[in-house]
This record gives C-alpha cells, structure tokens and sequence, in this order.
C-alpha cells in the first residue's frame, strides 16, 4: 500500500512538472512569436473593391510597412454586405497578429442600425490607429447640367424623381449623407450603392449616375484634369485644396457634416506588444513629411492616433451615426 502511495505520488509530481514544462514553453513561444513579429506575410482585408480611396490608402501603407519590416503587407478586397463580409472574415481569424481589417465609418454605421447588430466594434477587435480623414466633395461630370451646389439642392428639391446618387455601398456615410440630403429638403433622391468608391466613381464617369459624394483622395485627379467638377464640401470646413468649394451646410444644409475617416484593427485577442508596435509604426508613417504633405494635397488629413484614441472616436461614432440615421429616416434596406 505504501508503495502504491509512493508510486501515486511520483505519477503526480511527473504531470506536475510536465504540466508546468509544457506551460512555460508555451509563454516563451508567444513571447518569442511576439518579438519576431512579423515573421510572414500578413493580410489586410478591406470591404471595398479597388479603385477607392480605402483601396489607395491601404496599398500606401502596406507598401511602406512591407518595406519597414522586410515582410509582405498584402491587401485583399473583399467587399459585400456593407463591407460586414470583410470585417467578419477578421473578427473570426486568428489573432495572432498576421490578418488585419481596414475600416471606414461603416464600421460603426453597420451597428447603428440593429438592436443585435452582426459584429461589435468594440468587443470583437483590438483597435490600432486612425490613419487618416477628410470630407467628401459632392462631385458631377464635367458635362453635367449642374454648374453650382444650389443648382443641384434646388432641383432636387422640385425633381427628385429625376436624379440619383451613386454610393460607395450600403451602409456606407456617401449613401447615409445622400439621404440626409433629400430629407434636409422635404424631398427624396434615388440612391445606387455600388462596392466601393471606385466602381461609384466608373459609374459616374460613364454617365450611369448624376452625383456622387467621393472621397477627394480618390476623386481629385478627375477634377483637376476636368473629367469631374466639384460642388461643395461635405465637412464643417472648407479644404485648402479647393477653397472655392463650398460646404453644404454653407450652402443651405445648416449643421450638415459627412465626412471619413480610415483605421486598421486586429481580431480580438491579439498580443498587446503586436498591436502598440504596429501602432507607433503607423504613426511614425502617417506623420512623416511625405505621407502627411501628399494627404493634405489630396484633401485628407494625417492622424496617426494611439489604440485608445481609436476605440473613443469607434463609440463616438456610433452614437454620432445613430442620430444620423433617426434624423434622415433611415433603415439598414435602404
């Protein structure tokens, strides 16, 4: 009996040190993966397809960062649903530091708008930085018959059967602003959201489509080589590189303000040295001459925030959007 004691006692103490052994290797291969990192390439998923102004911005980024660490920062578009496809493919993967999401304010538009929305901003991801920002410009072809933002706001207010706006997708701030503009005049527009500000901005080149709010990172060429003409800002201020613009609410939409900003994350759970060393790289980034001169040329903004500066403005902007969305007589079909 005693030797059964024994023998017992030898059996646990073994678990016990194999246990404690396989443990240890454990935290001292996350550690190890987290100091190496990244040790492979990494993707970023966005919820647009190409062309737009998210699309142009992350490419910049992940051509920059790739350089930066000596690894492969691979963009993959996968828009739909509201860019709600994107963003659960990334709240699911494994947080481990190699899948990142790219947002727009859908991100926290797409929960304003259900009582169980599909995804929580806050509690399904690791916020990392706010990039950038800027205003939308109301922009129609060259040819268009709309010469002045009141020339517009006055036909859509008498003719509202007669014109459409083209949207960067559903859900997305171009389609929550276009409503809000019909609504601000008694009257209604027809909205085509596209999957993306790039296929919205092919659409309104070939015609299909009489306006659109683009973001002027992704729609300022156009206007400067005469393909497209700007009518107003949607922002509270007007942007230095179109001082002649003026904004909506200037123009009629008293305390009209649409505007964008661009973020990365990470899934939930990823280790918190990953996520402040990618952070401080994209400040570092976003805040060099170079980057932040070209953003402000192309009528956006250098942010560059911390993790906690994202994850405040994430709940500011969902109350901000649900107020929104109430004032324009929104639901998530539209």
């Amino acid at each position: 009996m005693l030797f059964s004691l024994n023998r017992m006692r030898n059996i646990n103490r073994s678990l016990l040190y194999g246990l404690l052994f396989i443990s240890i290797s454990f935290l001292l291969n996350r550690s190890n993966a987290e100091d190496i990192w990244p040790s492979k390439p990494i993707r970023i998923i966005l919820g647009v397809a190409p062309g737009g102004a998210t699309d142009i911005q992350a490419r910049i980024y992940a051509q920059k960062l790739s350089q930066e660490y000596g690894q492969s920062f691979i963009v993959e578009n996968r828009p739909g649903a509201g860019e709600v496809v994107a963003i659960q493919t990334v709240a699911k993967a494994n947080p481990d530091g190699y899948t990142l999401l790219a947002v727009t304010p859908s991100f926290t538009i797409v929960p304003a708008y259900y009582d169980k929305p599909p995804f929580d901003p806050i509690k399904d991801f690791s916020p990392i930085s706010v990039v950038s920002k800027a205003p939308y410009l109301v922009v129609v072809p060259a040819e268009s018959q709309f010469k002045t933002i009141k020339d517009l706001l006055n036909f859509i207010k008498n003719k509202p059967d007669h014109i459409n706006f083209g949207t960067a997708g559903l859900n997305s701030p171009p389609q929550l602003g276009a409503s809000w503009v019909g609504t601000s005049l008694d009257s209604s527009v027809t909205i085509i959201n596209y999957k993306g500000t790039g296929p919205a901005l092919a659409a309104l080149l070939a015609s299909e489509t009489h306006v659109i709010f683009a973001n002027p990172i992704s729609s300022l060429n156009y206007i400067n080589t005469g393909k497209l003409r700007a009518l107003a800002v949607t922002g509270a201020e007007r942007i230095k590189v179109l001082s002649n613009i003026p904004t909506l609410a200037e123009s009629g939409l008293t305390g009209f303000e649409v505007t964008t900003w661009h973020g990365w994350l990470f899934p939930k759970g990823t280790p918190t040295v990953i996520v402040k060393k990618l952070q401080v790289s994209l400040a570092l980034m976003v805040n060099s001459a170079e980057v932040s001169q070209n953003l402000t040329a192309e009528g956006g903004q250098s942010v560059g925030g911390t993790s906690e500066e994202f994850r405040d403005l994430l709940n500011t902007e969902m109350i901000r959007w649900k107020a929104i969305i109430k004032l324009a007589k929104l639901n998530a079909n539209q």
